[in-house]
């Protein structure tokens, strides 16, 4: 596994939930979004955003959270932009029956929004692309706006 995603042997995947059940199958699709073609990224992000962020959030998205933000960061991911829009979706997620799991997927967005900023202040001319640079003007806006009842207002 080169680099990129080299650290996501260290989660205890097996331990964790989403949805449907274990979340083991989870690097497996982090790495469809990392190494595959479009359409297999596609599904792959599509498949992931029902597993651990829409509408319900789970212990798998804390721990998933620091890789899309790897993924988003990193040139030769084909959908960056997608991995943004599902850092934007979790952030707007939640878990009424666990809001420690809420508050911690939000932190975990929260935190990478320095790397947000920098996606969206690159030059046109260069990476990222303009879908990249809306995408994270799109979540910036999101996370600067951010409220809910499982986190504490955010000081300016």
């Amino acid at each position: 596994m080169g680099t990129v995603l080299g650290t996501m042997r260290n989660v205890r995947w097996h331990e964790l939930q989403h949805a449907y059940g274990s979340a083991s199958q989870i690097p497996g699709v982090l790495s469809r979004i990392a190494w595959g073609d479009a359409p297999d990224s596609d599904e792959a992000l599509g498949d992931l955003e029902r597993w651990i962020g829409a509408p319900t959030v789970f212990d798998s998205t804390v721990a998933t959270v620091p890789f899309l933000w790897e993924l988003a960061a990193t040139d030769t991911v084909r959908n960056r932009a997608g991995a943004l829009d599902l850092l934007a979706t979790i952030l707007a997620a939640g878990n009424a029956e666990h809001p420690t799991w809420t508050r911690a997927a939000h932190d975990a967005v929260v935190a990478g929004r320095a790397t947000a900023a920098r996606l969206a202040a690159a030059p046109e001319e260069t990476q990222p692309t303009r879908s990249v640079r809306a995408a994270a003007e799109r979540l910036l806006a999101s996370i600067d706006g951010h409220t809910c009842p499982a986190c504490p207002p955010r000081e300016a």
